[in-house]
């Protein structure tokens, strides 16, 4: 039995909203980490190398603690729930890796985050109700649902299409060169 205290009602709604902000700022940091290696053949590898870093730190060393010190036992993992959890990590992991390579091939970050966060949950949605087919009646779907669905897709396209554009730089200010004396000939 659980002996651990019940959660807020809306407890679910901060953790989520952490990470709409960790993640809505994950390309823009991911980015800029990239073009600070300052290796353009490289440095999309040399930044996903901090990433694995950062999971490593986070994901491993984090989670370990934390089952330390509740004095977890380190047994009874399935094998099914232990591989469909490195699939996931994998799957995270790719898709980390696929943002940079988007980046790396002249991708911004406006409008690569913007496909990835508009299709990631509509891909969600589908793969979720194909995985749960047998017990969802189709027929008794909301309409709604679907209109939500094409409306994270155009949102996603509208965002990409029209973001805005950065004013051009003015172009750097020359130091006057004083003129030449004028020279008087004799």
């Amino acid at each position: 039995m659980n002996s651990a205290p019940a959660p807020a009602a809306n407890t679910w709604l901060i953790y989520t909203l952490i990470t709409v902000f960790t993640w809505g700022v994950y390309g823009i940091l991911l980015h800029k980490g990239q073009v600070l290696m300052g290796d353009p053949i490289n440095g999309r590898y040399k930044a996903f190398l901090f990433v694995g870093i950062a999971y490593f730190l986070t994901a491993v060393l984090a989670p370990l603690g934390l089952l330390m010190a509740k004095g977890a036992a380190f047994t009874g993992y399935t094998s099914s729930g232990s591989w469909w959890s490195l699939i996931a990590g994998i799957a995270g992991a790719i898709g980390a890796f696929g943002v940079l390579l988007a980046f790396g091939a002249k991708g911004s970050p406006t409008v690569v985050m913007s496909i990835v966060f508009a299709g990631a949950p509509v891909l969600n949605a589908v793969v979720s109700m194909y995985l749960s087919k047998s017990d969802i009646d189709f027929s008794k779907v909301n309409p709604l649902f679907y209109v939500g669905i094409a409306l994270a897709l155009l949102g996603g396209g509208l965002v990409t299409l029209y973001k805005p554009v950065p004013a051009p730089k003015k172009p750097a200010a020359t130091a006057a060169i004083p003129a030449a004396p004028n020279a008087r000939t004799v």
